[in-house]
């Protein structure tokens, strides 16, 4: 039997359904209207629900993006509680032709961050290995995809990490009128066979190279305690909001940690509470020195 468990998102209009032992590999779907969902009676069962606005389907999860009508909380238990009844009466969620296994399909969704002038958009698959940062079109070599946004006139800067991009705004433009065309020209781009990123053309920084085992083992004690709380306690929640964080350096003489912000992160609002608040009373607590100070550099 399966069973549908509840997922939320940071983008408070889409909730994932993940189902306990399904899992449609490279199966990645993504319909706006019941005409579009001719290959999958799941997903037209649910336009049936009239604040249904999309349905992603991939992997082990079905992703809804809802209307504004509804809450999720009044209305997410009733939904996951008909996905499980469909499939558990032998109800198909894809059905696979020649034609649509050889589509290359990705989806897309837009998560808001903490910082008002980015937006994290999110693909169901990743996208790069390495993180990246470009603050101009004279730093794209290596990002074709990156490249590209930058035409358009409201980006102002690019960060790329596993499978979200993080796109920066100029103040001038509000998110409600540019999210949706640079989430579907994302889309139309990869699908297209564009190419998101080069590794292989990415240079390193020297904040980056720290971070590898062959420079980190080069390190004093004290800073590789740091870089090791930072990436198993900070990084992921940082990730999480569309950003990134570094470590730079650290004073023995007047305790001071040096690290840069990057993605959403950069030039966040909030990120002098999260470093205050946050990280800098983490490191006091594990590495039991209430000296210590934590400084961001903005990437």
């Amino acid at each position: 039997m399966t069973n549908v468990i509840i997922k939320q998102t940071q983008n408070p209009n889409i909730t994932k359904f993940e189902f306990s032992d399904l899992n449609f590999k490279n199966i990645n779907y993504e319909f706006k209207n019941i005409d579009e969902a001719t290959n999958s009676p799941l997903a037209k069962q649910l336009f049936y629900l009239p604040f249904v606005k999309t349905v992603y389907i991939s992997g082990n999860f079905i992703a809804i993006e809802k209307f504004s009508i509804v809450e999720w909380d009044d209305v997410k238990e009733e939904v996951a509680a008909q996905i499980e009844k469909f499939v558990n009466n032998g109800g198909v969620v894809i059905e696979e032709t020649a034609e649509t296994s050889k589509k290359t399909l990705i989806s897309i969704y837009s998560e808001s961050t903490p910082n008002p002038n980015v937006m994290k958009f999110v693909a169901n698959k990743l996208l790069s290995q390495k993180t990246a940062e470009f603050k101009s079109i004279d730093d794209t070599l290596a990002s074709p995809l990156a490249k590209e946004l930058f035409n358009f006139p409201y980006i102002k800067e690019v960060f790329l990490d596993e499978n979200y991009i993080s796109v920066t705004k100029f103040n001038t433009y509000e998110w409600l009128e540019i999210t949706n065309d640079i989430r579907s020209f994302i889309k139309s781009f990869i699908e297209n066979g564009g190419m998101v990123i080069n590794e292989s053309l990415l240079t390193e920084t020297a904040q980056q190279e720290k971070q590898e085992l062959v420079n980190f083992d080069t390190l004093d004690a004290t800073s590789q305690q740091i870089i090791n709380i930072i990436e198993e306690y900070v990084k992921p929640a940082v990730q999480a909001d569309g950003g990134n964080i570094l470590f730079d350096s650290y004073n023995e003489t007047d305790k001071r940690v040096k690290v840069i912000l990057q993605g959403a992160c950069s030039g966040c609002p909030s990120s002098t509470f999260t470093l205050k608040n946050g990280i800098e009373n983490m490191l006091k607590q594990m590495l039991n020195d209430e000296a210590i100070v934590v400084e961001a550099l903005n990437g």
